[in-house]
């Protein structure tokens, strides 16, 4: 008898999708502690899996490998770290969108026979499942056909199951608008969800400062899967925006970090400082006579002004016309410490470019305005590629990143856009520069997030 470990090197092509450097990385152990299978991201991390589950229902290498890329997709989407309370519906909402996923990725009858066979087609059991003769023509499982709704929510929960198993996708967003209306009353308790999600091990920041190597090394694996036939932008789950309300708190000790840095920036960005000496002609009154036409009236009338308006030069000190970007990072492992960046920023916005770029797996633009009031848009997930492409698309020079530095490293054509950008980094207290290093011209730690 093979190991477990051994079973699953062999459910995947040999060579291909690094699961090799997976196995190397973590730890594979049986266990009866969990009922079917569970990663948990600790700074060793282990994926547990039950012998007797995967006996009784993945007993092909074919539906072995969909349970452990369930279990991978879990921990890639963020669902083992970004949620400090995940209830029954929570994983439910969750195993819908990446079953559907996977399904489409390999939509073999081998593949999908893992979820056909493990799931009913009762409600709401087929919700996580394919439907009958899929892929083909689309026809709703007996379970929704006799939903006991109103039409309206029948229609609804049918649309959004022909959506998950459509090549484009539902997201998130569209599978929590209709599912927790139905489920909500709904028994779950008793539904065989895939992985021990409740019981995963880890906090996260143990994750965040011991595992986010395998969080690099599924992302690759992840990389090398088959695409779903034409994605269409806006359905892709790392691009559902969240938005939030943060109450910004002032950090002065944190704006003379961030104002050294912006200096740097300015100067070696651009040759001179964040703020330059100009002179403009401004209107004054002075008792010198001048050629001023309410004077020329005034005397016509017969009175004698005794000052005249004239245009002098007049020396200023403005703020340089380019200021610094700012990218703020806005993701999951950043938690409550938004609102002392958000302070942070704010005590420099005369420094810094009208429009802060906040970023997780996607960029939000918001204007300092927005910003004190605490306006949020995220997807909770953190990547680097966005931040790059923005950087391009807009033709950054100089840009302040203010992030913890979990946003993996930037390759190919997203390492040289940065690498011709000059680059600052503001680093939280508990952070990762290995991920930037490569591109980052200045940094420095800000007094956030250290404990009294």
């Amino acid at each position: 008898m093979s190991t477990i470990s051994e079973q699953i090197l062999d459910c995947f092509p040999s060579g291909s999708y690094a699961i090799s450097a997976l196995l190397r990385l973590m730890e594979i152990e049986e266990s009866s502690a969990v009922e079917t299978a569970a990663v948990e991201c600790r700074v060793q991390p282990r994926m547990l899996i039950n012998p007797a589950f995967v006996q009784a229902h993945a007993e092909t290498p074919e539906k072995l490998m969909m349970l452990v890329m369930h279990e991978l997709y879990h921990i890639l989407l963020g669902h083992t770290t970004l949620f400090k309370r995940i209830t029954t519906l929570d994983n439910f909402v969750f195993d819908a969108v990446i079953n559907g996923l996977l399904c489409r990725m390999f939509p073999q009858p081998e593949f999908t026979a893992f979820f056909r066979d493990y799931y009913s087609e009762e409600f709401p059991y087929c919700l996580l499942r394919p439907p009958a003769h899929w892929p083909g023509n689309y026809t709703p499982p007996a379970g929704l056909r006799v939903l006991n709704q109103p039409l309206r929510w029948q229609n609804a929960v049918i649309d959004l199951h022909k959506a998950l198993y459509s090549p484009a996708g539902a997201t998130y967003q569209e599978v929590i608008d209709v599912l927790p209306r139905l489920l909500v009353d709904t028994g779950l308790d008793g539904i065989p969800l895939l992985g021990d999600h409740a019981g995963e091990g880890g906090s996260p920041a143990a994750f965040a400062e011991g595992s986010s190597v395998l969080t690099d090394v599924v992302r690759k694996i992840v990389e090398e899967w088959p695409k779903t036939p034409d994605p269409i932008r806006g359905r892709a789950l790392g691009e559902i925006l969240k938005k939030e309300r943060i109450r910004h708190q002032p950090q002065p000790s944190a704006r003379v970090v961030l104002r050294r840095l912006i200096r740097k920036l300015a100067v070696e960005g651009s040759g001179r400082g964040a703020r330059v000496v100009t002179a403009q002609d401004e209107v004054v009154q002075q008792p010198i006579p001048q050629l001023d036409r309410r004077a020329l009236v005034q005397r016509a009338l017969g009175y004698a002004p005794l000052l005249y308006r004239a245009q002098l030069p007049v020396r200023r000190v403005l703020p340089a016309a380019a200021r610094v970007h700012v990218y703020l990072d806005v993701s999951g492992s950043i938690g409550e410490l938004k609102a002392a960046l958000y302070g942070a920023v704010l005590d420099c916005r005369a420094d810094v470019h009208p429009t802060i770029h906040l970023f997780s797996d996607a960029i939000a633009d918001v204007s300092l305005a927005e910003l004190s009031r605490g306006v949020c848009k995220t997807t909770y997930g953190n990547s680097i590629e966005c931040v790059a492409e923005h950087m391009a698309r807009h033709r950054v020079k100089r840009a302040l990143m203010i992030t913890d530095g979990f946003v993996g490293s930037p390759t190919g054509v997203h390492l040289r856009t940065m690498a011709q950008t000059v680059i600052g980094v503001a680093y939280t207290h508990s952070a990762r520069p290995s991920d930037l290093a490569p591109v980052t011209n200045f940094s420095a730690t800000l007094p956030i997030g250290v404990s009294a």
